[in-house]
């Protein structure tokens, strides 16, 4: 006979957002497990209902303090989509090192303040800092200057308002990206001393098998600013078709939408991006990979840990090419044509730290937004996280209940949630009808 327990977390430490863990352990078996999303939602897509277009990559940046930029980035690709505006490349490249910097700034901030404390067997980054000084203050230097990378592109560290279809507002001067080029070259020997740390630490293992997603660029570069969507069985899907690919449903246990794809749960973020996309690592990113023992088709959701470790290099090197091709090149481009200014449907994705973001509008003859809808990765990853606790326990159910509360929390952390990102509702329809499905 195993052991028959109730635990309720409330609620998980260390993850942005408020959601308990409710398990029911009865003989050793999960007879329950509930990840209860516990926020009240947020209705997002109202309000971009019935505005400009051009306000909705400002209102949606605003959505998250921690991706911001995602946001804008999404938002604006799905009004190009419907307006039929192609930016020119300089603009591309402008954009990319934005979305670089965050990466950075949120990857950091998941595997040295939320994470870490676990490694280290204290409870919060504020001990860290009493126990373990200096990678403290090595994280708070990255944070810096990942932030400075967002405040040269767009002229702030948070919530862009630079964005435009067709172009940007807001354009970095030579002196700005200089200076940027001189802070990220003196930054190096703190990403690798982040590399090293990360490869003394190891990680529990669940080794659940699970479909992995990710919005590959078609231009051979790392999982950024969108294209098709892969799934590791092999399917395809266009960005339009997103839809085959991702299935929002409503459980009773969450204010966030579960989603599932055509075999069931599927993860996002780094770890399946990794699996899909390793080979378009920078090489200096791929030897950090080597490092931290990792290979193509990782299956250990506690492994998205060294995934993002692997994908700060990545961005951090890619941060430093793309400065230099702008300093080639620093000449503001001109906005491209709206080539369909009766607007239309239009979808945009990208990939941001926690996975494939969607914005899919309507764009009425107007130029107002007459549907909204948004897919968060957040929500994605939620069923596959159930899925993992409901692999994961019964191999610690023996343990004391503190133990198996102190694990469960990890797991959930390991995905590194975005919980109020996830929290909306569904397809905001022309007739006002509300939430579908």
């Amino acid at each position: 006979m195993g052991k028959t327990a109730s635990i309720a977390v409330h609620h998980v430490t260390r993850v942005e957002g408020h959601g308990n863990i409710v398990l029911d352990l009865r003989d050793g078996r999960v007879t329950r497990c509930d990840l209860e999303i516990v926020e009240a939602p947020r209705f997002f897509e109202c309000l971009l209902k019935d505005r400009p277009y051009e306000e909705a990559p400002r209102i949606t940046c605003r959505i998250c303090g921690i991706c911001s930029v995602g946001h804008a980035t999404a938002s604006v690709l799905a009004i190009e989509s419907a307006l039929g505006v192609t930016p020119g490349p300089k603009t591309r490249t402008l954009r990319r090192l934005n979305m670089a910097g965050e990466w950075l700034q949120s990857h950091l901030l998941h595997v040295y303040f939320l994470v870490a404390p676990d490694a280290f067997g204290v409870t919060s980054v504020v001990p860290l800092a009493v126990t373990h000084p200096d990678i403290v203050t090595r994280a708070l230097r990255l944070k810096r200057v990942a932030n400075e990378i967002c405040y040269t592109v767009s002229g702030r560290h948070v919530m862009p308002i630079s964005y435009q279809a067709g172009g940007m507002g807001y354009w970095p001067t030579v002196a700005e990206l200089a200076a940027l080029r001189e802070k990220l070259e003196a930054a190096r020997p703190d990403i690798d001393a982040t590399v090293e740390l990360f490869a003394t630490l190891t990680w529990p293992d669940v080794g659940r098998a699970s479909e992995g997603l990710a919005s590959l660029d078609e231009d051979g570069s790392y999982p950024m600013m969108g294209g098709p969507l892969h799934a590791s069985a092999g399917r395809v899907f266009p960005p339009r078709a997103y839809r085959e690919a991702m299935q929002e449903y409503l459980v009773e246990h969450s204010a966030a939408k579960h989603v599932k794809g055509q075999d069931g749960t599927f993860r996002v973020g780094a770890l399946p991006r990794f699996n899909l996309a390793s080979e378009r690592l920078h090489p200096k990113a791929q030897a950090a990979a080597r490092r931290l023992g990792l290979a193509p088709g990782l299956t250990n959701p506690f492994l998205y840990t060294p995934a993002q470790v692997v994908e700060a290099v990545h961005v951090f090197e890619e941060a430093l090419g793309l400065v230099e091709a702008l300093l080639a090149d620093p000449a503001p481009e001109e906005r491209a044509p709206v080539t369909r200014p009766r607007g239309g449907d239009g979808v945009g994705v990208c990939e941001v730290p926690r996975g494939t973001l969607v914005h899919d509008y309507t764009i009425g003859t107007d130029g107002r937004i007459s549907r909204a809808n948004c897919i968060i990765p957040t929500g994605q990853n939620l069923a596959s996280v159930e899925a993992d606790l409901r692999a994961f326990v019964p191999g610690i159910a023996e343990q004391p209940k503190a133990e198996i509360v102190h694990f469960a929390e990890m797991l959930v952390r390991a995905y590194d949630p975005c919980i109020s990102c996830a929290v909306h509702v569904l397809d905001v329809t022309a007739d006002t009808s509300g939430a579908d499905g």
